[in-house]
């Protein structure tokens, strides 16, 4: 068996959104990172989840299965910290800003991080591109929206974090920090049920979507 930690970066104000601390925003009655444990619990020996330091307590009474530990300042700090919190040799990051991200979509990259070391879900696409700089359309085939979750080998992923902070880089995409080392990442099939949740609007759609769900929808 390959133990596996599902990590939760969701240190951040959210203050694009206005509603606090994005951690306990709720998406049909239920936080954010609480959706987030459920899905990742579906896949991984353990969840790990990181929330502003002064929002501890709080997040613990919402998450009482998962492991519980303050943020920093970055989304890649955040991360390291969350890597830091546990030993699994195998972890999945994802997003608790995409509370309706199928199951299935999990088990894809975590599978394909077993094959690969590394692995992130994307998805083509669908709207046609405008350079305004270039005033040109870009051509879209070659392009892909990368999503997550991200799965990797653990120490794979360490040592991308080591090597970011030796070249000071600061990014808010893991598999963007692996493939620098370099190493490839391979991409899944992510889902549009995956809809990151940055402002209000995206709110309301991710809300609606959730409550109207049915059985053939991905698990909510």
């Amino acid at each position: 068996m390959r133990r596996c930690a599902g990590l939760v970066p969701a240190a951040g104000a959210g203050l694009r959104l206005g509603r606090g601390p994005k951690a306990f925003v709720e998406v049909a009655g239920v936080p954010l990172i609480a959706h987030a444990v459920r899905a990742l619990s579906a896949v991984c020996d353990e969840v790990v989840v990181a929330v502003p330091g002064d929002a501890l307590a709080a997040a613990r009474a919402h998450v009482p299965t998962a492991h519980v530990v303050a943020g920093a300042a970055t989304r890649q700090g955040t991360v390291a910290a969350l890597l830091a919190a546990t030993d699994a040799p195998y972890v999945v990051v994802h997003d608790a800003a995409r509370p309706l991200t199928p199951r299935d979509v999990l088990r894809r990259a975590l599978d394909a991080a077993h094959a690969d070391g590394a692995a992130t879900a994307a998805l083509p696409v669908a709207d046609t591109l405008h350079d305004v700089g270039r005033d040109a359309t870009v051509p879209r085939d070659a392009l892909r929206a990368i999503q997550t979750p991200q799965a990797f080998d653990a120490d794979l992923l360490r040592r991308a974090h080591d090597a970011a902070a030796d070249r000071g880089t600061d990014a808010t995409d893991d598999a963007a920090l692996v493939r620098a080392l370099p190493h490839p990442v391979t991409l899944v099939r992510g889902s549009p049920w995956s809809h990151k949740i940055t402002h209000a609007d995206d709110l309301a759609f991710v809300d609606a979507l959730a409550r109207t769900a049915t059985a053939d929808a991905p698990p909510a």
